[in-house]
């Protein structure tokens, strides 16, 4: 049994324990350390990895935690000793006032039970059949999107139309500006609120409490009126019958829940990937040729299917994601008892943090890590070590949507070199990742849309 990688140069006993692990020093019971987080996470996540090691020790007041960056090490605690964790109790707190008690937020039994009802509508034999829906909201928005443009509100609206599609076969209304505003206010809250102790109540005039009441409202009552019709055939319809192992159907209030949390989370991260994916290839001239020579000669010119081969722009979105990561930190776990963990002791109560835009990062397991190489993971190519790619999590909270977003990516960005080129625009500064709850641009990425002239006809 190998011990844990730690960076220190004392000896370490047989039986490691959390404060015999290195980490930075606690200061002001940690306070100046908080202040970091909120500040810039990933900025310290990545300088306790490079400085102390792959296990690192620290403490905010009473709290003590541990940031796992060994692969190894962080799939063990989340798949073999799952039922050891639970989330850090403020992180479902925040997102239950957007999302209510939905699968996202649930724990224990009540999970387990919202979990399987969803399974079914988001498994790999069930995803085939939204490529049509897919298709045609991809190509509704793209086929005026000629010019310079804001390529993150761009895909928010394809992928927000999408999920309406889905969820209650209704296309997204002229207000898709709006609803994409206000899903990056609440994303904006909800991160600064988790360094909060509790979430003082929306109604106090305090800034920004009134745009997050102003964006909760609206897309409250989006989901209400997707729900007071939805189409034969719809996520939502399918839901209102699905029934438990024991029968058990969900509540309305259940069923509006998962509903924004499909929505919230499905369009969010798909979006977010795209973003980045584009401005890559904006920046990779030879890798966006590359690609659409490969999406021309599969497709000659027809709609894209959802099931088309294309691996080197598979590729191109999986090393987007190893890049900039949608959900760049899981959310915090907390043991409930103690575990050992490969000569390891860690105490319960203890908060664990995982920072996968860290991992996805670290010169030890990748060649060339800031380098954008989609032949990494294209068919064939040495995989990259067990637990060190995780663009959708891993163990029984692995993302419920990842077959839906991969489709989902694949047809739009399809679609999106058949009709275009892509630029950065000159003078524009390089984008500056900043994690609120998605790995979004500090300031909004424009790119240009050429059309093509050079794209075969449809067959």
């Amino acid at each position: 049994m190998r011990s844990p990688h730690v960076d220190t140069a004392k000896p370490m006993p047989s039986v490691c324990r959390w404060q015999d692990l290195p980490g930075p020093r606690t200061r002001w019971w940690g306070l100046p350390l908080l202040r970091e987080m909120a500040r810039d996470y990933l900025g310290q996540a990545e300088g306790l990895r490079r400085t102390h090691g792959t296990l690192v020790r620290t403490q905010v007041v009473r709290e003590r935690m541990l940031d796992v960056y060994d692969p190894a090490l962080l799939r063990e605690l989340l798949v073999e000793h799952h039922e050891a964790l639970v989330r850090w109790e403020r992180g479902p707190e925040v997102f239950a006032e957007v999302m209510g008690q939905s699968v996202l937020v649930a724990e224990g039994a009540g999970w387990q039970r919202l979990r399987r009802v969803l399974m079914p509508a988001f498994s790999s034999r069930r995803v085939p059949s939204y490529a049509g829906l897919m298709g045609e909201a991809a190509e509704a928005h793209l086929r005026s999107a000629a010019g310079v443009q804001d390529v993150g509100l761009l895909f928010s609206r394809i992928t927000m139309d999408v999920m309406l599609r889905a969820l209650f076969g209704q296309a997204l209304g002229r207000d898709g500006a709006q609803v994409a505003a206000d899903v990056q206010t609440l994303s904006e809250a909800g991160f600064r609120e988790m360094f909060w102790p509790v979430t003082l109540p929306d109604w106090l005039p305090l800034p920004g409490k009134a745009a997050k009441r102003s964006a909760l409202k609206r897309l409250r009552g989006l989901i209400r009126d997707g729900l007071a019709n939805p189409s034969a055939g719809s996520l939502a319809a399918g839901l209102r019958q699905a029934r438990s192992d024991h029968g058990e159907s969900l509540s309305e209030t259940e069923l509006r829940d998962q509903c924004m949390v499909s929505f919230q989370a499905g369009h969010e991260t798909s979006a977010t990937a795209l973003l980045w994916w584009s401005a890559l290839l904006a920046n990779h001239p030879a890798e966006q040729r590359c690609l659409r020579e490969e999406v021309d000669g599969t497709l000659q010119g027809r709609a894209p299917s959802g099931q088309d081969p294309l691996p080197r722009l598979d590729a191109s979105l999986k090393e987007a994601m190893r890049l900039y990561p949608p959900v760049a930190a899981l959310l915090t776990r907390r043991l409930l008892r103690p575990i050992q963990l490969q000569g390891l002791a860690l105490p319960a109560g203890l908060l664990l943090r995982f920072t996968l835009h860290t991992l996805h990062h670290d010169p030890s397991l990748w060649d060339e890590p800031e380098r954008f190489r989609p032949q990494r993971f294209l068919p064939g190519a040495a995989p990259p070590p067990r637990g060190a790619y995780l663009p959708f999590g891993v163990g029984p909270r692995v993302c419920l949507g990842q077959h839906f977003a991969m489709q989902e990516m694949q047809l739009v960005a399809a679609q999106l070199l058949q009709r275009f080129a892509l630029h950065p625009l000159s003078g524009d500064a390089p984008p500056v990742p900043r994690l609120r709850v998605t790995l979004r641009p500090l300031a909004p990425l424009r790119l240009e849309l050429r059309p093509r002239q050079d794209a075969p006809a449809a067959r």
